[in-house]
């Protein structure tokens, strides 16, 4: 098939799986069918272990978007589709091109859309197609998009049309029909700038071979100053976070209990605190070893001392990490408390990929260009679970459990709360909750949510 083909393609199919539809299985459905086009159309060149990851990705994220139809999920389908469109046009590129390559295609869609010769067939066609095209389809076009106009500005000349019983609603046929295809056009015939192409090595991970000679990095301090004042500085603070690490641990493990207002603070606080410095160690690190410092041979204690700063910095995740625990043992699992363990986690692991940068003498965008994955795999990782559900399953067995904050702030907790309104014969929490079932269950076919259709309410189901 051609670029018009999967183009118009998907596009009808986009009004078909969302007319009179709410977005459930639907988007799911939409994915796997992007993912499945995207694999039979890559050429044999482009299916590198990357792609094929993506295409397992897109999959599942379809899954995922299916099953429980959420923001996280939504996000998830929709990065990794991006990142599979992406990669099995360029190989080559740098993951951090897609998104100015996504907004620059989106901005000028409407002129590429006129271009014909880009995306439509070369030659003239004569016969079936010729006709349809010519007769039908863009007359419906001109009409469809009139006819919007008209009915916008008369209501009389709108009710020649809607006094007829016409079960098509063809305003949101026309709405879907246009979003349908700006989706599908820019994501089977987007456009990659040269510009993008000749700067693509500005994001490589490693230094070039005439790049590799140790020098200053600036005309007003030679090599050897600056690397004392990297020595200099890195010995105060290491010194400084080692007195900062005491104080930390003492504060939060030695102390009177605080109240849970007081330690919510300085929970909050502390975290904060940590993750702002991981951050600005990264920078300073970036700092010092960049360009070609990073080869110089006299820069052996430099690297030593740098090393030291990066574990001592772990140190401090791992402590901020066994306080945010603590504040879960005493209070309870919540969305905002996981969040900060994912954040120390890609904190450690920013710290890891630091530690590689000086090790294996990467430049400083190999940090970004690597983050940029875990980033991703975050999203995979928060998309694919039941996050509500666990959440709700460990503060059950809780004797402070709050069944209506869980109920109604918690997503996807309904199998969890069913079972303890059985243990403790709650019939009305019970009865709230099949018929929040019930109607999820009742929506049509491609606007449900698989979850719902998971959790068998006939098993709790009992006479009052």
């Amino acid at each position: 098939m051609k670029t018009h083909h999967y183009i118009f393609l998907t596009a009808i199919l986009f009004v078909i799986v969302f007319y009179e539809q709410d977005v459930g299985l639907n988007l799911g459905i939409l994915g796997i069918v992007y993912a499945a086009l995207t694999l039979f159309r890559t050429p044999a060149k482009n299916k590198t272990g990357i792609f094929y990851v993506l295409f397992a990705t897109s999959i599942l994220s379809s899954i995922a978007f299916a099953w429980f139809g959420d923001f996280t999920s939504f996000i998830a389908v929709m990065s990794s589709l991006l990142l599979l469109g992406y990669k099995s046009k360029n190989r080559r590129l740098k993951i951090l091109f897609l998104i100015p390559v996504f907004i620059l295609n989106s901005c000028t869609s409407f002129c590429r859309f006129f271009s014909f010769d880009e995306w439509l067939p070369k030659k003239n066609f004569s016969g079936l197609w010729q006709k349809t095209l010519a007769f039908f389809l863009i007359p419906l076009v001109l009409v469809s998009v009139f006819f919007g106009i008209y009915s916008a500005g008369s209501d009389h000349f709108a009710a020649l049309f809607t006094d007829y019983e016409l079960d098509i609603n063809l305003w949101q046929v026309f709405c879907l029909s246009v979003l349908g295809f700006f989706i599908a056009f820019n994501y089977w015939n987007y456009a990659v700038e040269k510009l993008i192409y000749k700067n693509n090595h500005v994001l490589d991970n490693d230094f070039r071979k005439d790049s590799r000679i140790p020098k200053a990095t600036y005309s007003f301090l030679d090599l050897d100053a600056e690397r004392m004042s990297g020595v200099i500085s890195f010995v105060l603070l290491n010194i400084l976070l080692i007195f900062f690490i005491v104080t930390y641990n003492y504060e939060q493990f030695y102390e009177a209990v605080k109240t849970p207002v007081q330690l919510s603070e300085e929970t909050h606080e502390r975290v904060n605190a940590v993750i702002m410095s991981i951050v600005m160690a990264i920078l300073v690190i970036m700092f010092y070893f960049k360009s070609g410092f990073n080869f110089d041979p006299k820069a052996g204690s430099l690297k030593l001392l740098a090393k030291i700063w990066i574990f001592l910095n772990a140190v401090l995740v791992v402590s901020a990490a066994l306080k945010n625990y603590e504040y879960i043992v005493y209070y309870a699992f919540t969305y905002k408390r996981l969040g900060v363990f994912a954040f120390l986690l890609l904190s450690l692991i920013g710290l890891a990929l630091t530690y590689i940068k000086i090790q294996k003498q990467k430049r400083n965008i190999f940090l970004v260009n690597t983050m940029i994955w875990y980033f991703y795999a975050t999203v995979l990782v928060c998309s694919y679970f039941n996050w509500g559900g666990f959440i709700t399953s460990q503060n059950m067995k809780r004797k402070d459990f709050a069944v209506n904050y869980h109920r109604t702030s918690i997503s996807f907790s309904e199998k969890a709360l069913l079972k303890y309104a059985d243990e403790k014969n709650d019939q009305k929490l019970k009865k709230t909750l099949q018929d929040k079932v019930k109607n999820e269950r009742s929506k049509t076919f491609l606007s449900k949510i698989l979850y719902y259709q998971t959790i068998n309410i006939e098993d709790h189901e009992k006479p009052y």
